[in-house]
């Protein structure tokens, strides 16, 4: 195990500060809506669904998995239904691997990104340059979460379809 040099977060952090500093922030200050959204309600069914004979949910402190696989070395799958932020999604996985080797000290850990409705996969490994990505993304988070009050929504193209819509826009 190694000293660590950026704060820990969770992985749904991780792709919320890709995706927007607001859901961020409200995320993390436990403002939730998840739970009455449709499309975060067919994303875990396609989750569930999908990979029936693997363990699923791996909690390991802060970090949920979708599930691992064990063999020559430890492969991490998130299970994700479409690619539409698909930045958001690697920096997930970077960082699943990235918490693996920094608070657990193991080295032979890679990931996948699972598209089953796709029928796509993607291999990811933690390089130099990703690394240092996202501990920059990491210290972004702490500046985020610290803030008094939520950043000001920006309007993007999939605010639409996001469970904050609501709080956001209307």
């Amino acid at each position: 195990m190694t000293d660590l040099k950026a704060p820990l977060f969770t992985g749904t952090q991780i792709n919320y500060f890709l995706v927007c500093s607001t859901k961020l922030w409200l995320f993390s200050n436990n403002v939730t809506m998840e739970s009455s959204s449709d499309l975060v309600g067919m994303g875990r069914f396609i989750h569930e669904s999908s990979y029936p004979r693997e363990r699923k949910n791996v909690i390991i402190n802060s970090i949920g998995i979708d599930f691992v696989k064990k063999g020559d070395q430890i492969t991490i799958h998130e299970v994700k239904k479409s690619e539409k932020l698909e930045e958001a999604h690697r920096y997930q996985v970077y960082y699943y691997i990235y918490y693996l080797q920094e608070v657990f000290g193991i080295r032979d850990v890679d990931g996948v990104l699972d598209y089953p409705a796709l029928r796509k996969r993607e291999h990811l490994t933690l390089t130099d340059d990703v690394r240092e990505e996202l501990e920059r993304i990491l210290w972004g988070i702490e500046e985020v979460v610290r803030l008094p009050q939520p950043p000001l929504p920006v309007k993007k193209p999939y605010c639409k379809k996001c469970a904050y819509y609501e709080f956001c826009w209307v």
